[in-house]
């Protein structure tokens, strides 16, 4: 699909901005990688690419088993 580079960085931009805004509170669950992609209409690969930025921006933080949450502390910069 040659416009995932560009929907991931998009999709990444967009929740970050939900959870700058307060949108997305800290502690708030992040929906299924699966719903995720369904409503941005992209394949799970690129929400785990999404997922990743996130992380490493120490916007979110993963509990395997249990999901995704919005960070308590924010990122560190």
């Amino acid at each position: 699909m040659p416009t995932e580079r560009v929907d991931y960085r998009r999709i990444a931009n967009e929740i970050a901005d939900k959870i700058k805004s307060g949108e997305l509170a800290p502690g708030e669950k992040l929906p299924s990688t699966r719903e995720l992609a369904e409503q941005h209409h992209v394949h799970i690969s690129t929400i785990n690419r999404v997922m990743t930025i996130l992380k490493d921006r120490e916007l979110v933080e993963g509990f395997p088993g249990k999901g995704v949450y919005v960070a308590e502390a924010g990122p560190s910069k």
